[in-house]
């Protein structure tokens, strides 16, 4: 039997609207990975735009979950960590690292998300941004947006395009803060055309891969790119064609789902895409 590669991921589940750990359990399981949630937090529905959701935070539930796992041996491939809503959270995480990363064997993927569209998530702080620097450290690969990538930096934040080189200064910049790849979500380029952007620390490489941008939001879509991503990478794709394969997926639901036009705050229309 072909070996099922295994990937913690720490997200929150969010209850209705397609994003998160409902978004990343089904993509991952899909391209044959076994997802080990970490719930950080239940809510009832995402808080993209439903009014104020019940919420449950399980903080000081992961502090025993990982004591549970490492006590029965539990291995992973792969550790992913996405939307965390407290300082606490992000210091579970760094112990999660800890404790679960075996050497070179265990990919530590980190998604620092943070904001969009140049502002910062209402539930962070600077305290929230100084530690997810720590993350970013320890991370193997990140995938920031373009907002998230001028905070790590402390860029301006400006939607003027840029050019090539400005682009591989900005990449090298975030690949000296740790992480030895980075995925760039969102970058304006040349002609007002929308790019994703890889750099590989270790080779040298820098690619850029264009997309066709849709004017619409929805939410759960880095969830989706950044699932799509790991899922290529333990299958030992190349971090460019991963990159590829995760910018096509997310394109093709946000154009479907444009087409479709059902509500934006249900996140793209995944149950219809994960034979793609």
């Amino acid at each position: 039997m072909k070996y099922i590669p295994r990937v913690a991921a720490i997200q929150d589940l969010s209850c209705f609207g397609r994003c998160s750990l409902s978004v990343i359990i089904p993509i991952l399981s899909h391209m044959k990975v076994q997802v080990c949630p970490v719930p950080t937090a239940v809510f009832s529905t995402h808080t993209g735009g439903f009014g104020t959701p019940v919420k449950t935070d399980l903080t000081g539930m992961m502090h025993g979950l990982i004591e549970h796992w490492q006590e029965v041996g539990v291995q992973f491939d792969c550790i992913y960590s996405g939307f965390l809503s407290s300082a606490a959270q992000i210091e579970e995480v760094l112990n999660f690292f800890e404790v679960f990363k075996e050497k070179e064997k265990t990919l530590i993927v980190v998604d620092p998300v943070m904001g969009d569209h140049g502002k910062l998530y209402k539930t962070y702080n600077e305290k929230m941004q100084q530690k997810m620097k720590h993350l970013v450290e320890r991370a193997d690969v990140i995938t920031p947006n373009w907002t998230e990538a001028s905070f790590l930096l402390h860029r301006p934040y400006s939607i003027e395009s840029i050019t090539e080189e400005e682009i591989k200064s900005i990449v090298k910049a975030l690949a000296e803060m740790g992480p030895r790849q980075i995925v760039l979500k969102g970058v304006p380029y040349e002609q007002g055309q929308k790019v994703n952007v890889i750099y590989d620390q270790s080779t040298n490489e820098f690619g850029i891969i264009p997309y066709e941008e849709i004017p619409q939001n929805y939410p759960g879509t880095g969830d989706c790119f950044t699932s799509r991503l790991i899922g290529a990478l333990l299958q030992q794709v190349t971090l460019l064609d991963a990159t590829k394969q995760a910018t096509s997926f997310v394109t093709l639901g946000v154009k479907a789902t444009y087409e479709a036009g059902t509500d934006t705050r249900e996140g793209i229309l995944l149950e219809n895409l994960l034979d793609f």
